[in-house]
């Protein structure tokens, strides 16, 4: 039995599990909302468990990395961000664990290429690296270093997005969004500064109604904004230039997870021919497919859209859903903190940002 519990602990101590087992407990009641936090506290965890735990080769790294990821993903399916975070750490080590093997006998820094391009796969050119190498403190810290980095460009993702909107938005631009979303309103609140008129439209996303935040921020920053319910989108959108809106997440066809109520604007805008862009952090790519409207959903509590009442109980069935299922077609532009990218190319993205084999955890 004792063997079998050192297997489970995979060289973590007691506690790194307790940590584990708290930030696990915190996603699953809902106490870290949010993608960004979410990302942020499991890149800080899996930063403590390589530089505190004792392993003997990368492998073990990898797979209590993976273990513990796992974990971490199923705490709460509906943030992909935990997920996404996971995979990113898994192609840090693999990647520093090449550069370290590469770089043996030679003073010189190697920049090595781990991704799959067809061009490798017929030359048989894959760079490759062992498994079994022992984890020594240039590699532990170089694997710390990105992982800080990563948090680092988290923290910092407003800034880098917000430089773009100089190219986006311009004179008497009409420009709708919907609900309140923070990448959103930096993203706006910028091209506030350039002494450029535009105008915004907001809806106002029931039943949280938190287009009326968003509204009073970009008033705030002497932007003119206009609140307008969900139902007139379609009707407004024949004097829009634009729609700008944030998203939850990326999903690997293109697509977006993003709020309820998101898709009607969608369809509102393609069928107008009016540019959906959608601004997000590349920490929300995710290498996950969804097909439907129920795939990456979660619903949330019926009462914000109708009370409780006895009388009702029997004969209705109220759906909260938190999220809207975007396809890729009503999508026209993903601006990340890397610039601008048109849905089709997410696929490229994605080989750079994570590994074929950890798509799934």
């Amino acid at each position: 039995a004792q063997m079998g519990d050192k297997d489970e602990k995979m060289g973590l101590s007691s506690p790194i599990w307790s940590k584990i087992e708290s930030l696990e407990l915190a996603l699953k009641r809902r106490k870290i909302v949010g993608s960004a936090e979410c990302a942020v506290e499991t890149l800080q965890l899996l930063r403590h468990i390589v530089s505190k735990g004792k392993f003997n080769s990368v492998d073990d790294v990898i797979q209590a990395i993976k273990k513990v990821g796992k974990r971490l993903a199923a705490a709460n399916r509906t943030q992909l961000t935990i997920g996404n975070s996971v995979r990113r750490v898994l192609h840090m080590i693999r990647q520093a664990s090449a550069e370290i093997e590469q770089q043996k006998g030679t003073n010189d820094v190697v920049d090595v290429d781990l991704t799959r391009t067809l061009v490798k796969v017929m030359e048989n050119s894959q760079e490759e690296f062992d498994l079994k190498m022992e984890v020594k403190k240039d590699l532990r810290q170089m694997i710390i270093d990105e992982i800080s980095e990563s948090v680092e460009d988290i923290q910092r993702v407003y800034a880098h997005i917000k430089v773009y909107s100089e190219n986006h938005i311009h004179a008497k631009d009409v420009i709708l969004t919907l609900g309140y979303s923070t990448t959103v309103l930096h993203f706006l609140s910028e091209a506030g500064k350039l002494e450029r008129e535009f105008e915004v439209f907001v809806a106002e996303s029931a039943p949280s109604y938190d287009g009326h935040k968003m509204a009073t921020e970009l008033a705030k920053r002497k932007i003119e904004t206009t609140l307008i319910t969900d139902s007139a989108a379609f009707a407004m959108m024949g004097v829009v230039n634009k729609v700008i809106i944030g998203t939850h997440a990326v999903l690997a066809n293109g697509g977006l997870i993003a709020r309820s109520g998101a898709h009607t604007v969608a369809a509102a805008a393609h069928h107008h021919k009016v540019p959906f862009i959608c601004v997000s952090g590349m920490y929300k790519l995710c290498p996950l497919f969804g097909f439907d409207q129920d795939t990456f959903n979660d619903f949330k509590y019926p009462g914000e859209i109708l009370k409780f009442q006895e009388k009702f109980v029997e004969k209705v069935n109220v759906q909260n859903p938190g999220h809207d299922y975007i396809p890729p077609q009503q999508v026209s532009l993903l601006i990340t903190n890397e610039g601008g990218n048109s849905p089709s190319y997410i696929y490229r993205l994605l080989a750079e940002y994570y590994d074929v084999e950890d798509y799934d955890l």
